[in-house]
């Protein structure tokens, strides 16, 4: 944290323009160095930049942002130049060539932005999740996340933690005092309930890995009922070997897919039978039925009766015999695909969060539970040092969903996904 860091930060050259950052407490010193001076806070001057021979590098803009008011909560620099290799190559091995300076390495501005307090873990999360977003439905949920929609929530979590934790305190230090009477703690503890009862109702919301996964589209059946034909329409591509020949389909198969901006992960699974012709096969079969049971939708291509609960149920090969059950598709004439599109995705659009609405992922899932578990013990607890000791838990692990504590390991991992400039 006392090194002063440098990096390109905007896209690879060759660009129109590039910004290389500089972070540190010889951000000024690197500025003033290249520039010829320091310019006014928070202006763009132009410059011609030198190195340390004084020889020419480029016209740009130079900008100066003291800290602790910055990205990073630390001094920095900007250097905004033309974008060519030559250009970008010789301005950072100028800044290598200054005393106390160093490449930064990957994640490393976001992670002084987070250790210095500009952001908590979420925010870097979300961060993280914007960069890598590929569909506005992952910008819109990221965008959350980076604004510090989680950290407002849990900071008035928090807030009522603490509220409840002094009451329940105040009754077990103080309740022989004539102005703090037994049952203070009652109405605290009636907060709790409700506030347990919130954090369950977001784990219940859609997962923010939906969003980078894809919903989980099992195409299931007996064997040779049409799944691998209506995988390859599905997927828009020939994934799959299709024959007559019933079995052909030994192992599980997977496409993700892109439906009017739904990300789904598509799955053909080997047929399902009781009777396997070998070992290879019986090894698909218990492959397609661990599929079945992780399918966020099964859409079933058997006998509506042997249907897994809540499959949709497709009558494929409709060409051959419209008078089954389920909805009628033909890959062959092309009738049903897209009522079957129509429904596949109202289904997996449930599945997904709302864009713009607050998604946890799995780390945050885990702490919440712990959360919740610990307030619905609070409640029930017949003696108030159990339920003090149970809301101290849960203020900890509120801590440690916004990295205030017990997160260095998970840190080092979410940092180093970032790139260098970031």
């Amino acid at each position: 944290m006392t090194d002063t860091i440098f990096a390109l930060s905007s896209g690879l050259p060759p660009a129109g323009i590039a910004v290389v950052r500089v972070s540190g407490p010889q951000a000024g010193a690197a500025l003033s160095a290249l520039a010829g001076r320091l310019p006014e806070s928070r202006r763009a001057p132009f410059c011609r930049f030198r190195d340390e021979d004084g020889a020419p590098l480029d016209d740009g803009l130079a900008l100066w942002f003291p800290g602790p008011a910055t990205a990073t909560g630390e001094d920095l620099a900007e250097f905004h130049l033309h974008g060519g290799r030559a250009v970008v190559a010789a301005v950072l091995a100028a800044l290598g060539a200054l005393p106390g300076l160093r490449m930064a390495e990957a994640g490393e501005f976001t992670r002084r932005a987070f250790e210095h307090g500009r952001i908590d873990l979420a925010e870097a999360e979300g961060l993280a999740d914007l960069l890598s977003a590929e569909t506005e439905s992952q910008r819109r949920v990221a965008l959350v996340l980076t604004e510090g929609g989680l950290g407002r929530q849990v900071a008035g979590w928090q807030a009522e933690l603490l509220h409840a934790s002094a009451l329940v305190e105040a009754e077990l230090d103080l309740s022989d005092e004539d102005d703090v009477g037994e049952g203070v703690a009652a109405p605290a503890l009636r907060q709790m309930a409700a506030l347990r009862d919130a954090s369950r109702a977001m784990l219940a919301a859609p997962p923010a890995e939906r969003l980078k996964d894809g919903v989980r589209v099992v195409l299931a059946g007996p064997p040779n009922a049409g799944k691998s034909s209506l995988f390859n329409v599905l997927s828009g591509r020939e994934a799959a070997i299709v024959t007559p020949i019933a079995g052909t389909t030994r192992d599980r198969l997977e496409a993700p897919v892109m439906l009017d901006g739904v990300p789904l992960l598509l799955i053909d699974t080997a047929g399902l039978r009781e009777d396997a012709a070998d070992a290879v096969e019986a090894i698909g079969i218990a492959r397609s039925e661990d599929a079945v049971a992780e399918a966020d939708i099964v859409l079933w291509l058997g006998a509506a009766e042997e249907a897994p609960p809540g499959a949709l149920l497709i009558a494929a090969k409709a060409d051959l015999d419209a008078a089954r059950p389920g909805l009628p598709v033909s890959v062959k004439s092309g009738a049903g695909l897209s009522e079957l599109r129509t429904a596949l995705l109202d289904r997996a659009r449930s599945l997904l969060p709302v864009p713009g609405t607050l998604a946890l992922n799995a780390r945050h899932r885990a702490i919440l539970s712990e959360v919740a578990d610990d307030l619905s013990e609070a409640v029930s607890a017949p003696d108030l040092l159990v339920t003090a000791e149970h809301l101290r838990r849960a203020r900890a692990a509120l801590d440690r969903l916004t990295g205030r504590a017990g997160v260095e390991d998970m840190l080092d991992a979410l940092f180093g996904t970032f790139c260098v400039g970031k």
